[in-house]
């Protein structure tokens, strides 16, 4: 499943090439032809990211809700247009460019309260400029469960994944079990700023980089981590526990991130 970064920056780049421009919408694929049909001539108003969800708000206060999940995928591309690749299930093109969405868990027409309902389930995106981390650390501070399970808890806080789950609590030296009521106010100062500081890093580099002053990698994925799939910690060098928290794997150095 994309993580935080990966829908701010796709909120940002179709900003540039569809926001206030009259779209065609098409459904290639089928499964969304009453939306698209909707949707279709209208003028695209603003694209907005909470969490991992993606809002395009048209005229008309109509809102397109897109969540990946964990098999859609995004593809940006410059006209003219190209045949469509695979399960596209909605198009929409501009004077410039076209974008296409494949495989969304979700994709569908809200409307504003609609869209007030499902903001209110997501707690405060760290990338948005209204997130509050008082919510946050109210939440948290109260809390028996782990903060390596609070962190993943998109009604709690959005924008982290699973691989920023790991880094973060490994760079701030917290223990992915610690209790949430457990974490001092100054942990959590450290912790939300840093994952201010690294999910600003994976919108402008688009990779996920948490290793300090290193630039993406050249895999596939352009990751550059700490200790998310590795044996040994690059501090300490001891070794590297994997364990599964809510069936997701998760990395801690036993060493370094005391309870």
């Amino acid at each position: 499943m994309p993580e935080g970064h990966t829908i701010h920056r796709a909120a940002r780049d179709h900003r540039k090439i569809i926001k206030n421009r009259y779209l065609a919408v098409s459904s290639p694929q089928g499964w969304f032809e009453d939306g698209a049909a909707w949707l279709n001539g209208r003028l695209c108003e603003e694209v907005e990211a909470y969490g991992k969800h993606l809002i395009y708000r048209f005229e008309g206060e109509t809102f397109l809700h897109v969540h990946l999940g964990l098999f859609g995928r995004i593809r940006k591309r410059k006209l003219p247009e190209p045949e469509p690749r695979g399960a596209v299930r909605i198009r929409m093109i501009g004077d410039t460019h076209l974008i296409d969405i494949n495989g969304p868990t979700v994709c569908e027409i809200l409307d504003p309260d609609d869209l007030t309902k499902l903001t209110s389930r997501i707690g405060p995106d760290i990338l948005r400029s209204d997130a509050d981390p008082e919510k946050v650390f109210a939440r948290i501070s109260k809390s028996r469960s782990s903060i390596g399970k609070l962190l993943m808890n998109q009604a709690v806080l959005a924008g982290i994944g699973n691989i920023y789950r790991s880094e973060i609590l490994w760079r701030q030296g917290i223990h992915p079990d610690r209790p949430g009521k457990d974490l001092s106010r100054d942990d959590f100062e450290r912790l939300w700023a840093d994952a201010v500081h690294l999910l600003e890093i994976g919108v402008k580099r688009n990779a996920i980089i948490t290793v300090d002053e290193a630039a993406p990698g050249r895999g596939r994925y352009r990751e550059r981590v700490n200790i998310f799939g590795k044996r040994s910690c690059p501090t300490c060098a001891g070794g590297i526990t994997q364990v599964e928290i809510d069936t997701r794997k998760a990395y801690f150095c036993s060493t370094c991130q005391t309870d």
